[in-house]
């Protein structure tokens, strides 16, 4: 990289166009940037602002002020050690706006924010132009990274590409639990009147006081308050699963929790209410629960979880939400290097293609930005490039974007990284956190071997390679 010495080219043609001003786009224009390569980043603020937005920087962080954990045993820290190896300009500045958060790592949201935007105007490849992009038909790449929140024009012009059933303007998704959670005494796979292998689905009966008991709690939980931009597009088939309870006593009994169709191994009858997991991932260790769309707070959520039978110990890998959310169908809209199937100049990156979380979208622009510097063909790379091969499953990186390009997913929704998308191995560490260690450990390996295969593409020189090395080797990071 060249990290911006390069002469400065902002009066020339752009080779990309980058497409919003967040954290995944602020990172592919530095990648890019950094490279030589001549960006126009279009940032629509503060000519128009979103309803999630405060300020005018770039990258700004429009909830927490916290990158997670920063444990490397775990995979929010296995994430940071490998964009620390990937060289992310965001981590970067994360690392040096840090504030005292125990074992997380948490910024000082303004000045990180500022910093990055600093960076972006100063940096001689970059032209940042501050208003709203309404089209999207360039003859250059174009790395579409507008977020979740993207505004009405660009959510237009991405439904005209990718079609209805590809795009969608809500977030619906129920809580993912991990397998090895769950109390399997209690819980039985089975299929609803046995279909498919007949053991499709993993199962909690619920017998009448139980199912009391859960009712009460739930329409009593604690909500989060909704705001006007989370209520314009919900419609019936994405309500809240507390809301459906509202509707009466019997209402889940008769959709979400119906108990027809798979007998109470405890009685051999049909339970009184009946709560189904469906696999997450094809190795089977994240599981789903059927129709749990909420709105709940997080806290609440394991709170009511924990009272359905053989959900009392549930480790919640990603919570459910409900909110206005654009993102695509990925495994379906987008190639393995995040350009767009029919249309392949165009490349999305960030929380628009499903990568939720504030790391994960700055990966993803990272990702994306080295896919489009391969095909411009403009790397020291010997053979020349027009494609990367997509970094190992074994990181947990390649884990999450493995899952966001795999067709065999059929009810897409936005993740953030975990664990529970890695392979397992080969012998089961039974000790999890020795577990943990052992998937952070092989996730480095494998990132550091990617790495070696395309050095030329990511660094111009060891110096180069070692910027981020003290974020790496733990020299600046604390641990």
């Amino acid at each position: 990289m060249t990290n911006g010495t390069t002469q400065s080219i902002k009066s020339e043609s752009p080779q990309v166009i980058v497409v919003g001003g967040g954290l995944a786009g602020s990172e592919a224009a530095l990648q890019l940037a950094n490279r030589g390569v001549s960006v126009k980043l279009y940032e629509m603020r503060p000519q128009l602002k979103s309803p999630a937005h405060h300020s005018e920087y770039c990258a700004e962080l429009v909830c927490s002020n916290s990158f997670k954990s920063n444990e490397p045993r775990t995979a929010a820290g296995t994430l940071k050690k490998e964009l620390g190896l990937l060289g992310s300009r965001l981590l970067h500045h994360a690392y040096e706006h840090r504030v005292p958060a125990g074992g997380a790592l948490a910024v000082d949201r303004d000045a990180f924010s500022a910093a990055v935007t600093r960076e972006l105007e100063q940096h001689p490849n970059i032209d940042l132009v501050r208003k709203e992009l309404t089209h999207l038909d360039f003859d250059i790449p174009v790395i579409v990274a507008a977020g979740p929140l993207a505004s009405a024009s660009i959510s237009d012009v991405l439904l005209s590409i990718v079609g209805e059933e590809s795009l969608a303007f809500y977030d619906a998704a129920a809580p993912i639990v991990s397998k090895e959670s769950l109390d399997m005494t209690k819980v039985f796979a089975a299929s609803r009147y046995g279909k498919g292998d007949g053991d499709d689905y993993l199962n909690c009966a619920l017998n009448e006081e139980e199912y009391q008991q859960f009712y009460d709690a739930l329409i009593s939980a604690k909500r989060v308050t909704e705001k006007d931009f989370e209520q314009k597009e919900l419609f019936a088939a994405c309500q809240p699963v507390e809301e459906i309870a509202r509707k009466g006593y019997d209402a889940l009994r008769y959709g979400t929790m119906k108990p027809i169709g798979i007998d109470d191994p405890r009685t051999g009858r049909y339970p009184f209410a009946l709560v189904q997991l469906r696999k997450e991932t094809k190795e089977g260790k994240l599981y789903n629960l059927v129709g749990f769309q909420t709105n709940l707070r997080f806290g609440e959520q394991k709170r009511v979880l924990s009272l359905i039978p053989g959900l009392e110990s549930v480790e919640i890998v990603r919570y459910g939400v409900m909110h206005r959310n654009t993102f695509v169908d990925a495994p379906r809209a987008l190639n393995p290097n995040f350009s767009l199937r029919n249309n392949p100049n165009i490349f999305l990156a960030g929380q628009i293609c499903g990568t939720e979380g504030y790391l994960e979208a700055v990966a993803s622009g990272l990702m994306c930005a080295l896919n489009v510097y391969a095909q411009l063909g403009e790397s020291d790379q010997t053979p020349p490039l027009q494609s990367l091969r997509p970094l190992p499953k074994e990181s947990v990186l390649g884990a999450l974007l493995n899952y966001s390009f795999d067709a065999s997913v059929k009810d897409y929704q936005p993740m953030h990284v975990n664990y529970g998308l890695m392979p397992p191995f080969e012998q089961r560490i039974k000790n999890k956190q020795q577990r943990y260690e052992a998937y952070s450990e092989r996730a480095q390996k494998a990132v550091a071997g990617w790495i070696n295969e395309y050095r030329g593409l990511l660094f111009s020189s060891a110096e180069d390679s070692s910027y981020t090395s003290s974020y790496v080797k733990g020299t600046h990071d604390g641990t």
